[in-house]
């Protein structure tokens, strides 16, 4: 029987936010981010690559930058001119998107592409055979489709991803009366799981700045049924992926610390400056110092 593994780690690294919250306030020039959330995670979603495609370069420094992590796999979000921009991506868009993907492929640390569509991509007609010609589109890529709208939700659409060996993403988001709302579901042998807070106040909001529409923490009351689900989800696939999307001020990274210790029933070190701002976080992990010197100048 293969291995399972469940990677759990935030969307993102790069944020002006977190710095004195999850790194440190005057972190030096030799700090990197992405190495230092390395230390804590074996996964991290790429999500600038919604707003531009990353070029080789980039995602070669990307790969090496988090080599001493063997378990570490990078999701990445698809462009949003596939998703949001429906009907006017070129070759050229498809190229880009390749060739920055493609060298994290080939190191062995592109463990899917995500495929956000929004609330407003429904389950017609045209939408469908939109979404089936971008799944042939990217069918070399280990692809996982996450839908917002409840048209969505129904055996017959699962079944058709199934076929394709396309995975569905299981999210927490504000429910309305057409939002899809939590499930456990698996269709590919990947699992995925998104975590976006529970800010109803700013979800739909359209002058909302980005920050406040994921400014959530959840409680640990309110992970528990999702401690389940990841577990459910998991006993059906090879590989489990669960992001933490409420990245405002360094939630996402306390709330992915303790799912991590909650399903491992035990401790992780956690990046020490969080401790001063969610206290609570000593019920699941210890402070990570900079014994040797080498995080921090």
């Amino acid at each position: 029987m293969p291995k399972r593994i469940i990677r759990i780690g935030p969307a993102g690294w790069s944020y002006k936010d977190w710095e004195g919250i999850v790194y440190p306030q005057k972190p030096g020039k030799s700090f990197d981010p992405l190495e230092y959330l390395a230390q804590f995670f074996n996964t991290i979603e790429i999500n600038s690559s919604f707003y531009r495609p990353p070029v080789p370069s980039t995602t070669k420094s990307w790969a090496k930058r988090v080599a001493e992590n063997k378990e570490l796999a990078f999701t990445a979000k698809l462009h949003r001119i596939f998703t949001h921009e429906r009907g006017k991506a070129t070759k050229k868009d498809e190229k880009e998107f390749r060739e920055g993907m493609d060298v994290l492929a080939k190191a062995g640390k592109l463990g899917g592409v995500l495929l956000q569509f929004p609330w407003s991509f429904k389950n017609t007609p045209d939408d469908r055979i939109y979404l089936a010609k971008l799944l042939e589109r990217f069918s070399d890529y280990p692809l996982v489709l996450e839908v917002r709208h409840a048209s969505w939700n129904n055996p017959e659409f699962y079944e058709w991803l199934d076929e394709r060996g396309v995975g569905i993403c299981n999210i927490d988001q504000p429910v309305f009366s057409k939002s899809i709302r939590p499930q456990a579901l698996t269709t590919s042998r990947i699992g995925y799981v998104r975590l976006h807070g529970r800010n109803y106040q700013n979800w739909f909001r359209e002058k909302a700045p980005t920050h406040e529409r994921y400014n959530y923490l959840y409680s640990l009351d309110e992970l528990e049924p999702w401690l389940v689900r990841i577990k459910e989800v998991s006993k059906q696939t090879r590989e489990t992926y669960v992001i933490t999307n409420n990245h405002f001020r360094g939630q996402a990274v306390v709330n992915a610390v303790e799912l991590k210790a909650a399903l491992a029933e035990k401790t992780f070190p956690a990046p020490e400056p969080l401790f001063k701002v969610y206290p609570r976080l000593s019920e699941s992990a210890t402070p990570l110092e900079d014994r040797e010197g080498k995080l921090f100048e």
